[in-house]
């Protein structure tokens, strides 16, 4: 603020030209105070000062003013401390002057004179106080020589009071200059550091709207665009110009705006709007030259320093491919991709609906089953392709057959459903099942080949065949097999007492429908880790049994049921949503696998079953791992390929489950992008005891692995011996009871102590 000390930051430099540029602006005033004084000692003392006195002080005033402007106007291009010193030089000469003017002139005359020449002096300390205000160092050198001219002009000899006076004034003068310095520096530190960080928010979001997806808009208070920025602009497809004192709700009304069909987003945005209220992720449709795009919008009320509103400050986004993407997400988990109907989880909550709906009425609502006969061997011996495109016919001709009032479906493989919300009479179903019969079983004509298949048909009627969804699905599955039992091509609807032989075959597989809903299947979790580390990269997803009755059921058993009857679908989803929920929870680098069978792969839905269970966990799809065994490639068709590759595409790890125990082949290896190879417990054994046929598969196998850039994971080790012997072998994951048994979630969640995980082993 003196200038006797060099400036270290760009804001002091700031403040010293601000001192400048201030003492400049008044300086004319000090130069003129200085030329009225001029004529004033003239006009006061030419009578009783000698003149040549008075000529020589006039000619030193003259010379100091002349020499205080020439250091002002000499300075460099760029202010700084010698500045500041040199404008305070000036200031010491035209003080030294007027200093000498009371020493010397002020005893020339009586006490008249003296009187005036106070009342002079008193002016000119005021101007220069006003005038170097701003610069301390200039007032101090300004007003101290005058202070000492004080006790020249004032004598001993009865002026003491007026000397005290004078120099009272002359500090108070001086003290004032400090203070105001130190507000003005004040003032324009705090002025230069908002500037500085005006100019820093300014070029963020200067780079912020060349660099970045989003946009900033604002409004006025009238609500109209103000201040358009070029992306808003380009967005729209317009110039900046067309768009500023636009409504913001007209501009995203598009076409709307004349008829008055408004978005139900745009009618929130604009309520919004008027209440003058924040909002945030607010998504709406706009109409861009007559292409609708989902924008998203966020913005504050703005106020000035005064708390008057300003209007509207925000930023937007075109989010319409993030839009179309959780529609497609959307669409995949509710209907099956293959036929476009809705799939087996719509179908479910519908026939929730409906018998919510039909609760104290009897009849209710009813429940087809439809399943195709014949149709496993056309897809046995022409292909899955040719099998998909016939189930895609199927599809349209059950959407002919049944009307606005009955929901049909794909319950999953060759089984359809059909939902009636309201059955008038017992008549209804068996007509509507004949109706479905005849036209299913009608020939197809699919490529160059002419198939013949048929429909079986089992049917339930709620209340009395079941009070919930699962109970009356469960009838009507009953009945279906009673259909195919009497040879297909049928209807037969749910009778309480079924064929025993059907009934003792479908006992497990009753029990095991009702494990899932009665919550009796539960997933246990073995850690997957590293054979150099031991450190936890994953689990794997193990499905138990636990009848109330029956007790523990060993996967051996129920697995092969489950796939019979076809049930593999449901636990398996059911398995894969509840691992992916449960790996939601740990670190960000830990997989979960779940196993998958060959009939899940050749199930249409599968792909959305996985893209459900993703999106409803959070669940990234790089931590997901599906293990398949080598039995999904026997055979020609190459739908399991396809189905892994859709699986790949979404970003999903592939494991390749007890490589070398069945049915080997190189050619699906180069054909299927597998992250991981793993390697069956048996040949672990074997090699643990130096067999040199298992020794050689794993060194095979893990070389396989390596050139086409796949990991090898080692199972069923469970002693120290086998552990060093795979690393040794070169396997990267091991995975076995020497690590851990299948665990419950929460002793699987022990392993991840935050805010690190530990390694074990």
């Amino acid at each position: 603020m003196m200038g006797l000390s060099s400036m270290a930051d760009e804001t002091g430099m700031r403040v010293l030209e601000a001192q400048l540029r201030s003492a400049d602006s008044v300086a004319i005033l000090r130069h003129g105070m200085n030329m009225c004084g001029l004529l004033f000692l003239w006009q006061v003392f030419s009578h009783c000062c000698p003149l040549m006195l008075l000529a020589g002080w006039s000619a030193a005033l003259i010379v100091a003013t002349a020499a205080a402007i020439g250091l002002s106007t000499h300075r460099g291009g760029a202010n700084g401390p010698s500045d500041l010193r040199r404008h305070g030089l000036g200031a010491l000469l035209q003080g030294l002057v007027w200093a000498s003017c009371m020493a010397l002139i002020g005893r020339s005359g009586q006490m008249t004179e003296l009187i005036a020449l106070w009342t002079l002096v008193s002016c000119v300390m005021v101007c220069g106080a006003i005038s170097y205000a701003a610069t301390p160092l200039a007032a101090s050198a300004y007003l101290l020589p005058c202070i000492v001219g004080l006790f020249f002009m004032f004598d001993d000899n009865g002026q003491l009071p007026l000397r005290a006076l004078a120099t009272s004034y002359a500090l108070s003068l001086l003290a004032g200059c400090f203070i105001y310095a130190r507000t003005f520096a004040r003032q324009h530190s705090t002025t230069a550091q908002l500037a500085e960080k005006s100019e820093v928010v300014s070029l963020l979001l200067r780079e912020y709207e060349v660099g970045g997806s989003d946009w900033l808009w604002q409004t006025d208070t009238l609500r109209r665009i103000s201040g358009v920025s070029s992306r808003f602009a380009e967005t729209l497809g317009v110039e900046p110009a067309q768009l500023e004192g636009v409504s913001m709700v007209q501009i995203l009304a598009g076409s709307g705006w004349d008829n008055g069909r408004f978005a139900a987003g745009l009618h929130n945005l604009a309520d919004h709007l008027k209440r003058r209220e924040s909002f945030s992720n607010l998504v709406l449709p706009v109409e861009i030259k007559g292409q609708w795009r989902w924008w998203e919008l966020s913005a504050s009320p703005r106020h000035d320093e005064n708390g008057v509103f300003q209007g509207f400050r925000g930023v937007g986004s075109d989010v319409t491919a993030q839009r179309e993407s959780a529609d497609k997400i959307a669409q995949l988990a509710r209907f099956d991709p293959l036929t476009g109907l809705p799939n087996r989880s719509h179908l479910r909550e519908v026939l929730d609906q409906a018998m919510d709906t039909a609760r104290g009425r009897s009849p209710g609502c009813g429940f087809m089953m439809i399943d195709l006969d014949r149709f496993k061997s056309i897809n046995d011996t022409l292909g899955h392709q040719i099998g998909d495109k016939l189930l895609s016919q199927v599809a349209r001709r059950l959407r002919q057959v049944c009307d606005a009032g009955e929901f049909c479906g794909r319950f999953g493989g060759d089984e359809f459903a059909v939902v009636l919300p309201h059955v008038a009479d017992g008549a209804v179903m068996p007509r509507l099942a004949s109706a479905i019969i005849g036209a299913l079983s009608a020939p197809y004509q699919v490529d160059q080949h002419m198939l013949h298949v048929g429909a079986s048909v089992g049917s339930a009627l709620s209340p009395m065949d079941g009070r919930e969804s699962e109970a009356l699905i469960r009838s009507a599955d009953l009945a279906l097999y009673r259909a195919k039992d009497d040879g297909g091509g049928v209807h037969r609807a749910y009778e309480p007492q079924l064929h025993a032989q059907a009934e003792e075959r479908r006992q497990l597989e009753l029990a095991l429908r009702e494990a899932l809903e009665k919550d009796q299947l539960h997933v246990l979790y073995q850690p997957v880790v590293d054979a150099d580390q031991g450190v936890v990269l994953g689990f794997e997803a193990l499905v138990r049994w636990t009848h109330p009755q029956l007790g523990a059921i060993s996967p051996v058993k129920f697995i092969p049921v489950a796939e019979e009857a076809r049930l593999i679908g449901p636990i398996g989803e059911w398995v894969l949503r509840t691992a992916c929920m449960e790996a939601a929870n740990w670190p960000d680098d830990v997989r979960i696998a779940v196993n998958v069978s060959a009939e899940q792969l050749a199930h249409p839905s599968f792909v959305s079953a996985v893209v459900s269970a993703l999106a409803q966990s959070g669940l990234e799809a790089r931590r997901l791992e599906l293990e398949v065994t080598e039995s999904v490639f026997m055979g020609e068709d190459t739908g399991a390929l396809k189905v892994l590759d859709q699986l790949l595409g979404l970003g999903i790890q592939l494991s390749l489950d007890d490589f070398g125990t069945g049915y080997s082949s190189l050619g699906y290896l180069s054909r299927t992008r597998f992250n991981t190879i793993k390697i069956d417990r048996s040949f672990v054994v074997g090699a643990s005891k130096n067999t040199a046929e298992s020794l050689a598969i794993i060194r095979a196998v893990v070389t396989l692995a390596d050139s086409l850039g796949m990991a090898t994971t080692a199972e069923g080790v469970e002693t120290e011996a086998e552990l060093q012997m795979v690393r040794r072998l070169g396997c990267k994951k091991v995975q076995g009871y020497y690590f851990g048994r299948p665990m419950l979630p929460e002793d699987a969640a022990r392993l991840f102590p935050a805010p690190q995980r530990v390694a074990i082993g």
